[in-house]
């Protein structure tokens, strides 16, 4: 096949796809309101635990590929599809009730970075496949298991200078971010990913380019998919990259009337406490949480220090003081975290509404 080829969904016979169920995430809101929902953890740290080479990543199809690609880990659902299935059972088995689509950088502009352009659309297709044949494994009438499209930030800005010396500077436009976007969505839609997670932002422009995106495919196809939007506060200061607050960063996207709006990334849970704290007093829809697994720790089995019963002992705290509806990890968590934070949330009720919103929920 052509490495650069578009797979079609058609069967071996060439006949049509069926349909897909886009009804599935439909779901969420009243399990939402039930209990916590428990998100999965890091696929990186996971993919790390593998210790591929670049013959590895390569896999037979790109074995002469004319530059390196190890660290593609996106091009991994479709030269070692094995691995990302086995990592998405491992969560599912811990008991994780949403697993992300291993497509966290799949765009033409992260791609950009392989000279992976025109894969885009085959990796999406491939990851949300992989995610979609193990959530259909494990649901249960009593516990359906639900595909998270994730959509990342890229590596590039919409709205920071990536030039100190021109301010005006900028190194991707918002269409070019809109169309790449549209891109990976269609895929993710067409493969069968029940809701979307916009994720790990760090530019709130960029997330606009994704949204926008999401509501161009959802008037072209006449399917509406819920979405999870997700925030990168980066520091002390309570900031996202490109520096709002996250009072701000949320007034500026709640337009979107997501599922689920909340933080991930950069830090672990204590560090985001009070950044949770503060959306669960602001937020009309239900909070999120994935924090990571503490902070760096080269020694450390996951390159983090927190092991799983420290971070599910502080997501616990959150869930008790009435903060989180879902709760997950970020980088350095793993199966054992996810089983330790769904251990410990189990019993705990979900976060209420603020009291000027619950007419609404």
């Amino acid at each position: 096949m052509n490495q650069n080829a578009t797979p079609s969904l058609s069967n071996a016979s060439g006949a049509a796809a069926p349909r897909r169920d886009y009804t599935r995430g439909a779901a969420l809101p009243a399990l939402l309101q039930q209990r916590i929902l428990i998100l999965d953890g890091a696929m990186g740290t996971m993919i790390q635990r593998y210790k591929l080479d670049e013959a590895a990543y390569r896999g037979d199809r790109f074995k002469d590929y004319g530059r390196d690609i190890k660290g593609n880990n996106e091009l991994l659902s479709i030269t070692q599809p094995q691995i990302i299935r086995e990592i998405h059972d491992k969560y599912l088995a811990a008991g994780a009730d949403i697993i992300e689509t291993n497509t966290f950088g799949a765009t033409r502009v992260a791609q950009a970075d392989y000279g992976m352009e025109d894969l885009a659309a085959e990796m999406n297709l491939a990851s949300a496949k992989l995610a979609r044949e193990a959530c259909d494994a494990f649901s249960t009438p009593d516990k359906p298991r639900f595909v998270a499209g994730a959509i990342g930030p890229t590596p590039k800005t919409a709205s920071i200078s990536p030039d100190v010396n021109d301010p005006g500077a900028r190194n991707v436009s918002f269409d070019e971010l809109r169309e790449a976007y549209y891109e990976q969505a269609k895929a993710l839609l067409d493969a069968g990913c029940d809701l979307f997670l916009v994720e790990t932002i760090f530019d709130t422009l960029n997330a606009k380019a994704a949204l926008f995106a999401l509501d161009e495919l959802f008037d072209n196809t006449g399917e509406r998919l819920p979405i999870m939007i997700s925030g990168t506060v980066t520091d002390a200061s309570g900031r996202i990259l490109s520096g709002q607050t996250v009072e701000a960063f949320w007034n500026s996207l709640r337009h979107a009337k997501p599922l689920t709006f909340g933080l991930n990334c950069a830090l672990g849970a204590a560090l985001m406490r009070p950044y949770i704290a503060e959306l669960s007093k602001l937020c009309d829809t239900y909070v999120s949480c994935y924090p990571n697994a503490g902070l760096p720790n080269p020694m450390s089995d996951t390159g983090f220090d927190e092991t799983p019963d420290v971070t599910s002992g502080l997501l616990k705290e959150f869930a008790q003081a009435g903060l989180v509806n879902l709760a997950g990890g970020c980088c350095g968590t793993t199966p054992e975290h996810i089983a330790e934070i769904a251990k410990a949330l189990a019993q705990v009720k979900p976060r209420v509404f603020p009291s000027q919103y619950r007419d609404a929920a």
